[in-house]
């Protein structure tokens, strides 16, 4: 029987997208906050967005094959702001405020309908929730489910940044298990991707597998269609999920 139901939080949660200008906003709040601690870049706007974009490119290319997650201070010292020669040590008062704007304001997000509603519907049939995710600040996700309202509703939160393992490593589902005291059998995970979330919950072993569509992310699983990691259930909307977790246990 399935007791748990975890999901993942960009593309899943929320969607977001970039508007056009967002990305060289985003690089001036960079260029501003480091200022604020006495940092200050020799570089314009619009220098810094397009080296953010290609740097960042860089790091997920390069996390994909190691399936770690770094710390902030070396993510930006080491990678995004690498042109600059700023040291891990000059980064860390800051880099995890780095990260968080990163994760909250370098694009525009937008909560799923549904949202609450779902979450009070599996409640409701007594089942433990959580959250797995892929980002880089510690502090985003927990920042997220309160602005959604939804603090009070995770029985756990396990983040790529705080246990430096990525998805599809199926590490990161093993934490999510020990912290729930459940097995892989009584577990089901929601998520967008072929490449981290279908591939994940497959390499763990869980009971269900979800997927949400996200056209956004589709250039993530290109040539995935056909590698054999496929969900349990394709949907569209996150109110459909309680009615899956009910005929799944249903079966049981």
């Amino acid at each position: 029987m399935i007791k748990a139901v975890l999901f993942d939080l960009g593309g899943t949660l929320h969607t977001s997208d970039s508007p056009p200008g967002r990305d060289v906003w985003f690089a001036r709040r960079v260029i501003d906050r480091l200022g604020d601690y006495g940092i200050h870049l020799d570089t314009t706007a619009e220098e810094l967005a397009r080296g953010l974009g290609v740097n960042a490119e860089e790091y997920k290319h390069m996390t994909e094959g190691s399936l770690r997650e770094h710390p902030s201070a070396e993510i930006w010292s080491r990678w995004f702001l690498r042109e600059y020669g700023l040291t891990r040590e000059q980064l860390a008062p800051m880099a995890e405020e780095l990260s968080f704007l990163y994760d909250y304001e370098r694009t525009r997000v937008m909560r799923r309908p549904g949202l609450l509603e779902t979450m009070e519907k599996l409640r409701s049939m007594g089942l433990r929730l959580g959250v797995i995710s892929n980002i880089i600040s510690v502090s985003v996700v927990p920042h997220f489910l309160s602005e959604y309202g939804l603090e009070g509703y995770m029985d756990c939160v396990v983040t790529s940044c705080a246990t430096g393992i990525r998805k599809p490593d199926p590490g990161i589902f093993r934490v999510a298990e020990e912290a729930l005291g459940l097995l892989p059998r009584e577990l089901a995970y929601v998520g967008d991707t072929i490449s981290r979330d279908v591939r994940g919950t497959r390499n763990a072993g869980w009971r269900l597998m979800i997927q949400i569509r996200n056209p956004g992310i589709a250039h993530r699983d290109k040539g995935l269609e056909q590698s054999g990691f496929v969900p349990d259930y394709l949907i569209d909307s996150l109110t459909e999920i309680p009615a899956i977790i009910a005929g799944e246990n249903g079966k049981d």
